[in-house]
């Protein structure tokens, strides 16, 4: 991992995903790269050409920006992390994943609420739509963890065919770090599934892959998104990984229902890639 890309607004969550991708830029060696993307009022291509600004009002306005930019970068990344930044005039959905492709970022790393209802959180926002399009891996973090480590990631599936790719990518990240991989499958009273063919089934699914230490785990619970909740709180897990699907709602694991409720109510940092 060379290249991690935040997103910043000066937020308090923004401020957590750049505690995270600092504490993950010391371990890897990689370079952050912190965004700042200012979206222009609609019909105004040109800060210059709007009557509302004036060129030496933008300037102003672009250097105590840029001001700003640069004290985030002192207060939150020590000097032995290399951090460089940009400042761009940008839709933030597509400034983001311009910039991810034009630096080949290997990760992005950003900020979301999720204190309240669910549309607060990703219904037309902007983590949502990068989340649900990125090709890149893309952690979610939600609370400022002070301990963050990644000793303990859940990668919670249905261990299908279609999330094979997915698990791949997931498993170069947890090397990277020398990870337990926590693989976990949710039994429901609707979708009971007995736990000898259960593990016969993630043991087939992961067969072509040279894991790092690993344990499968059938948990059992009133629905998946809870028991995701409580059993990454029973193991105290560091990171919840989940795979998406372009075509609907964040981290669309089992149905649409169970990710939207987990990403409502998970504090812990998610790790998402697209199928």
């Amino acid at each position: 991992m060379k290249k991690i890309l935040v997103p910043i607004d000066f937020s308090k969550t923004s401020e957590y995903a750049s505690k995270v991708a600092a504490r993950i830029a010391k371990k890897t060696n990689a370079t952050v790269y912190l965004i700042h993307l200012i979206e222009l009022p609609k019909g105004v291509i040109d800060m210059a050409a709007s009557s509302k600004f004036s060129i030496p009002e933008s300037m102003l306005y672009l250097r105590k920006i840029r001001e700003k930019v640069l004290r985030f970068k002192e207060n939150l990344f020590s000097e032995d992390i290399n951090v460089e930044y940009f400042i761009k005039l940008n839709n933030p959905y597509e400034g983001i994943q311009k910039y991810a492709d034009k630096i080949n970022a290997d990760i992005i790393i950003m900020g979301s609420k999720g204190h309240s209802e669910l549309e607060e959180m990703i219904i037309g926002s902007n983590t949502e739509k990068v989340v649900r399009n990125s090709k890149r891996p893309v952690i979610v973090v939600k609370k400022d963890s002070k301990k963050f480590k990644l000793k303990n990631l859940v990668f919670a599936s249905n261990f299908k065919e279609e999330n094979k790719e997915v698990f791949g990518k997931f498993v170069d990240f947890a090397k990277t770090f020398d990870s337990k991989i926590h693989l976990l499958k949710v039994n429901t009273p609707a979708h009971f599934q007995a736990t000898s063919e259960t593990k016969k089934n993630v043991k087939e699914f992961i067969t072509d892959f040279n894991l790092p230490r690993h344990k499968i785990n059938v948990y059992s619970d009133i629905s998946v998104e809870k028991g995701i909740l409580n059993f990454s709180e029973d193991i105290n897990a560091d990171l919840i990984a989940l795979s998406t699907h372009g075509r609907s709602g964040l981290a669309h694991l089992f149905t649409g229902s169970v990710t939207k409720n987990l990403s409502k109510n998970a504090l812990k940092p998610m790790f998402t890639i697209k199928v």
